[in-house]
């Protein structure tokens, strides 16, 4: 069974991911403080017909990181261009972006933390005076050429902040947290999407899906479209209380939003680690998972939910884990 999580999806789920994207600020459910200061941050900039300060965004996977930043760029009037930290390889792989951009515009840098240190060097100058100093040829011949750019808003999106070198992070005038979302938010999300879909939900379906999307729209958007399927094909179309609860179920995705990924995590520290602590490096190998694959997909839920701590000697599943899992006799062995 593949996982809601998984970052892999089709070429329809990505047409349907972009189109239910919010395109007007009315339409972005939750994150109001961030939202209130980044408009007042681009009225400001407005009025005094300069480019906004580079922003930075980080959250996890799928809280609408890159969603605010397309609404930065419509709010100036402006185009975005959209890219990713991994994508910049070379320092004219970085000047055939920059130098394509025009006054005013946004860029975008999606996992920004993954850029190289030899590209953070070309940014900096960037970000701050507008100009590109491009190094051509080698050795004695070598020459500096400068580049002047238009003036332009970078905005960066993270997931893990703290692998952002202070110099690069400094550079940015406003940085901002995503947090999760609350279930209130996650229906007005589901709501809206099924409407743009065409999908027929009842409210008390809307409630369920709500509460299993790890109060994040990204995995409320996929569920809704896997419940969508099965009211199809098992069902008139129309997504009742008791479909809604059949399709996640059959997806393995529980009452609480856990998948098979977040409990093999969760049996692995209790059942081979008698609850934790343990390490990441030791929890990963026993759990047959990449670290940065804890860190990033499941670690912040199941921390949210109270399954799981961090504390300096590493990782404890908590009583709520026993309890949800079922294995609270074994908890009361070890006490």
């Amino acid at each position: 069974m593949s996982s809601i999580l998984n970052k892999k999806t089709n070429t329809e789920d990505i047409a349907l991911d972009s189109a239910l994207r919010p395109k007007k600020w009315s339409d972005y459910v939750g994150q109001d403080k961030i939202k209130e200061n980044i408009r007042i941050i681009l009225t400001a900039a407005k009025q005094r017909s300069q480019s906004p300060d580079h922003l930075l965004f980080y959250g996890n996977s799928g809280l609408g990181k890159t969603t605010l930043a397309n609404l930065v760029a419509l709010e100036m009037g402006k185009e975005i261009r959209i890219t990713s930290g991994p994508a910049i390889e070379r320092a004219g792989d970085l000047a055939a972006i920059l130098t394509n951009l025009n006054e005013g515009d946004v860029l975008f840098i999606d996992e920004i933390h993954r850029i190289s240190n030899t590209i953070e060097e070309y940014i900096y100058p960037a970000m701050e005076d507008f100009k590109l100093n491009l190094v051509l040829g080698r050795g004695p011949m070598a020459r500096t050429m400068e580049l002047k750019l238009p003036k332009f808003t970078l905005i960066g999106a993270t997931t893990r902040p703290a692998l952002l070198s202070a110099p690069l992070r400094n550079r940015f005038g406003a940085t901002f947290q995503l947090n999760f979302y609350t279930d209130q938010d996650m229906e007005k999300i589901i709501t809206r999407s099924a409407e743009l879909l065409k999908v027929n939900v009842d409210p008390e379906a809307v409630k369920i899906i709500a509460k299993r999307s790890r109060f994040t729209p990204r995995v409320a958007n996929r569920l809704l479209k896997r419940v969508r399927d099965f009211a199809e094909v098992q069902h008139d179309g129309r997504v009742t209380k008791e479909i809604a609860d059949h399709a996640l179920n059959f997806l393995e995705v529980d009452a609480l939003g856990l998948e098979p990924g977040d409990k093999k995590i969760l049996f692995a520290l209790i059942e081979k680690f008698n609850g934790g602590p343990v390490g990441l490096q030791t929890l990963a190998a026993a759990a047959m998972e990449e670290e940065d694959t804890i860190l990033d997909m499941y670690e912040p839920y199941l921390m949210q939910m109270g399954f799981l701590e961090r504390t300096p000697r590493g990782r404890v599943a908590s009583r709520l884990a026993y309890e949800h899992l079922g294995l609270l006799h074994m908890r009361k062995q070890l006490i």
